[in-house]
């Protein structure tokens, strides 16, 4: 739901919660992770100057750790929802290139286990 308010977040409320939000990234529950990794190409398609910190954010996501209910798999099904989302902003004119090369290598390194 916070995703989908960023579109009309003038007032740039947003911005004060993004390293709350991001901080669910570090949840144990595979369901948690893969809504705010989901959600992230929504709030860069609304917020285009926060592309690069999203991208940060996102490519964090290698490094969450196992638990019971977030297993290999659930980390698979996580990076292809980093990936949707990289896809969604990659056309954005406030992404830079470093940031436009570090989402082809996520999503080259990511796609070559299919």
């Amino acid at each position: 739901m916070i995703a989908s308010l960023t579109k009309v977040d003038e007032d740039k409320k947003f911005d004060a919660v993004l390293d709350k939000y991001y901080s669910f990234v570090n949840d144990e529950y595979m369901v948690t992770v893969a809504n705010v990794v989901g959600h992230s190409g929504k709030i860069a398609l609304a917020k285009p100057y926060l592309v690069d910190k999203i991208t940060d954010e996102l490519l964090k996501v290698d490094g969450i750790s196992l638990t019971p209910h977030l297993t290999e798999e659930c980390k698979r099904v996580i990076a292809e929802k980093a990936i949707e989302s990289f896809v969604s902003s990659f056309n954005s004119e406030h992404s830079s290139f470093i940031t436009s090369s570090l989402k082809i290598n996520y999503i080259r390194e990511h796609t070559l286990d299919l």
